[in-house]
């Protein structure tokens, strides 16, 4: 009997069992820091714009200026003291998941973690402080998909979508970018038909082993539906013949008494050889087998795949067109744009009800 697996939290102390005391320890601390950086963050941005020029002139305008005065003697002193030691704090907090990392091997090497949270220790940095607002987002993304909405549904659907709105013109830019760039090169290099002929080769055994089941399903299931038809057509075919023979009637009249009796039984004899000979015939290419393909069909299609496109011009041209097509479809299809089609579908939906 299996048992009931547990969910897992991906926190700051990476996987633990949900329910258990350090998936609590790191439900509350993941909170604790998304306040703590959106807090930092906070005081840093009203810093900035209370310390600019605008503020200066501004509070000058609306005839404040002691509320400005205030916040530069008693108010920004603090704010550059808090950023110190929260820097601090990060830099810390930072270790202590490192050397945490280390001792439940998180990773596979111990020197791993600094490239994976490379944003983390970057924004540590002054000039990056703007970057704590990804590991928040990161906390908040993370809490949301395991049920705690702390992001409301209406944001997250929106952020969703414009960041697959960006994703898809990037990804859109560059794939164009390289088919346009081997459209060119196969115009206009001399080369590009030693390209599709290694493109071809590489897919021969591919392309016999398509054609052999293409054959065996198609082509081997219509001859063994028909093979009694084709059989009886042939013998009569056979018996015709026979019939059209003025020789062998001439021949067989001169017997006396028997000679149109025995004139009769050749024709049944002929009739009944031709559908023989047609089900011998037959037999090779209607053989079905479940477990193994037909050898038959299976080395025609050998032959096939064998055919060289060099001394073909008709192939040369079919194989260059299907290349050169497959790559304009491909355009096309890169060239629809998704989050136009969603904008389309929801725009209904957001008209106002008369």
């Amino acid at each position: 009997m299996k048992q009931p697996q547990h969910k897992v939290l991906k926190s700051s102390f990476h996987f633990v069992k949900e329910g258990s005391w350090g998936w609590k320890v790191a439900l509350v601390y993941d909170f604790l820091m998304m306040g703590l950086i959106i807090f930092n963050l906070f005081c840093l941005s009203a810093n900035a714009f209370l310390m600019s020029d605008y503020a200066e002139w501004l509070f000058n305008f609306v005839q404040l200026p002691q509320v400005l005065d205030f916040y530069e003697q008693a108010l920004h002193p603090w704010v550059k003291t808090t950023e110190g030691w929260f820097t601090s704090f990060l830099v810390i907090e930072l270790c202590i998941r490192w050397l945490i990392a280390i001792g439940f091997k998180h990773h596979q090497r111990w020197w791993f973690f600094p490239f994976i949270h490379w944003y983390e220790i970057i924004s540590i940095l002054p000039m990056f402080r703007f970057l704590r607002l990804g590991r928040a987002f990161a906390i908040a993304y993370n809490l949301h998909s395991h049920g705690y909405k702390v992001i409301p549904q209406r944001w997250y659907a929106r952020g969703n979508f414009y960041y697959r709105l960006v994703m898809e013109e990037l990804t859109s830019r560059i794939v164009l970018t390289i088919i346009n760039t081997v459209k060119h090169e196969l115009t206009t290099s001399t080369t590009h038909k030693k390209y599709i002929e290694d493109l071809v080769n590489h897919h021969r055994e591919m392309l016999a082993t398509a054609l052999t089941d293409v054959l065996q399903d198609s082509l081997g299931k219509e001859l063994q539906a028909q093979r009694h038809e084709i059989a009886k057509n042939v013998g009569i075919v056979v018996n015709k013949a026979i019939e059209d023979t003025p020789e062998l009637s001439q021949m067989l009249r001169l017997i006396p008494l028997v000679g149109g009796r025995i004139e009769q039984q050749i024709q049944s004899i002929g009739q009944r050889l031709g559908e023989n000979i047609s089900q011998g015939l037959l037999q090779p290419f209607t053989h079905q087998a479940s477990h193994q393909e037909n050898a038959t069909y299976r080395m025609i299609a050998n032959k096939v795949s064998q055919i060289a496109i060099e001394n073909n011009p008709e192939i040369d041209r079919l194989v260059e067109s299907a290349v050169f097509e497959s790559l304009e479809a491909l355009r096309e299809q890169v060239k629809i744009k998704q989050w136009q089609q969603v904008l389309e579908q929801k725009q209904p939906d957001q008209e106002p009800k008369t």
